[in-house]
């Protein structure tokens, strides 16, 4: 995308000037003849670069320069005059301006100078993106696995990361690791050299999100005593990542949508449009089909975002990628803490494949992690994993041996393993059967386990 710049200056033929040579070297020019009008160009347009003349038929061009970088601190701004004073100078560069420049000056410095400016903008904001993202991995580091549908996933993953300018909505239970796919993406597409950006939608209330995905002007609200660049604006030419989509506020969905589809944004409390290159990529554990239907989510933004489909494969749905992940865990946690990569023993492997892991591959490193410290470095045993990892994998082996029983007593024996695995806990029990607590209360009564009852509930014979 061409860079914007402003030239401000009631000279016609060094205005006219200096427009044709600067649109030769590919820039767009606009043009103001007064500082009036140079600063309302300024509100309505950002500019890489403004060339400013000091001595204007309305207004001085300090008085213009210091109005620029009130409204935005970091506006590039070289100066032009015909009346060269050190005074002069040094008061410029005090009020902000990048350079100064001498009149009559030669095309090949004007060149130069704008070269310079332009690319000094670049660096700076290369380091407030360095600021906000976090070391980006490999292409699909942290991705382990070889399961049919690990595979599949890779796949589509890659896949769409080629189309650059695709919306992609990535969907699935937490800990499922949406954002290491969404990273992948960005790793993958050909703006892997851009910005990577990422936002969570839940963790700012409304106003403060807002400002923080759009960015705010100098007096926006109470506390805005500058303006500031939005993390939409640090992720031009490259990815921005929106965590937790589902929990995006009505208000702010159709501001969404609007950057989506025409790449422009405004920043709270300002009045220019602001153009961005952006590919947008969305992750949630909600079921946004149904908050659709519930009114709760606006049906064009999801169609929008829904472009570039992901659906990510619970950790259950991965069974053969689970020792693989394990391991990973172990090795990367023994080396932060300084210990010997321990072994894992056959029983623990196959407890950690027969748990259902409802908190999917977060939940995993937790656990191994936490065998690993109990472990102090040596073999992880079934012993160091968590007690319901161990009573999953006891359940799972005695419904194989209780092929032969009815499936009154089946269900009996099942309840009652449920019951033991919460230590009598019956509200979590009966969420895990699937049944109401008055139900299982029943049935406790029923079978005579009275040491699952509270004394009224044994009294009351329920």
């Amino acid at each position: 995308m061409a860079e914007r710049i402003l030239i401000i200056e009631d000279d016609t033929t060094i205005r006219v000037t200096l427009k044709d040579v600067l649109q030769k070297q590919g820039y767009h020019v606009d043009l103001a003849e007064d500082g009036a009008g140079g600063l309302e160009f300024s509100r309505r347009h950002a500019y890489g670069l403004t060339m400013l003349d000091l001595h204007l038929p309305d207004m001085h061009g300090l008085d213009v320069l210091k109005a620029m970088r009130e409204s935005d601190p970091d506006a590039m701004v070289v100066v032009m005059t015909a009346f060269p004073e050190v005074r002069t100078a040094v008061d410029c560069v005090k009020a902000g301006a990048y350079d100064y420049l001498n009149k009559p000056f030669e095309l090949d410095d004007l060149k130069e100078i704008v070269r310079r400016a332009l690319e000094t903008r670049s660096l700076r904001l290369e380091v407030e993106r360095l600021r906000i993202r976090t070391a980006s991995p490999g292409p699909l580091e942290g991705m382990v696995g070889s399961s049919p549908a690990f595979l599949a996933l890779v796949e589509i993953t890659r896949r769409i990361a080629a189309a650059s300018r695709v919306p992609v909505l990535i969907r699935g239970e937490s800990g499922t690791g949406k954002e290491r796919v969404a990273q992948a993406i960005h790793n993958l597409s050909p703006r892997a050299a851009g910005p990577w950006v990422t936002l969570n939608c839940s963790a700012l209330a409304e106003g403060l999100l807002e400002s923080e995905m759009f960015g705010h002007e100098r007096g926006a609200f109470t506390d805005a005593k500058a303006a500031k660049r939005g993390l939409l604006e640090l992720a031009d030419g490259g990815t921005l990542f929106l965590d937790e989509i589902g929990d995006l506020s009505p208000a702010m969905q159709p501001k969404l949508l609007r950057a989506i589809e025409t790449q422009t944004f405004r920043r709270v409390g300002g009045q220019k449009e602001l153009q961005v290159d952006v590919r947008f990529v969305a992750a949630t554990n909600r079921d946004l089909a149904a908050m659709v239907k519930a009114g709760s989510f606006r049906e064009d933004l999801y169609y929008r975002l829904n472009v570039g489909s992901i659906e990510m494969p619970p950790l259950r749905a991965r069974v053969g990628d689970i020792q693989a992940l394990a391991r990973r865990f172990v090795d990367e946690a023994a080396t932060v803490m300084g210990m010997p990569n321990p072994e894992l023993d056959r029983q623990a492997c196959k407890l950690i494949e027969q748990y259902a892991w409802p908190g999917n591959i977060r939940e995993l490193r937790n656990v191994m992690e936490r065998a690993l410290i109990l472990s102090g470095g040596d073999t992880l045993l079934p012993l160091h994993l968590p007690k319901e990892i161990a009573a999953a994998g006891r359940g799972a082996a005695v419904i194989a041996d209780d092929a032969t029983l009815s499936l009154a007593e089946l269900e009996r024996r099942h309840i009652r393993r449920v019951l033991t695995a919460h230590r009598g806990n019956k509200t979590h029990a009966a969420k895990v059967l699937g049944i109401t607590r008055l139900t299982l209360r029943t049935k406790i009564a029923e079978y005579g386990w009275d040491e699952f009852l509270d004394k009224t509930e044994a009294g009351s014979g329920r």
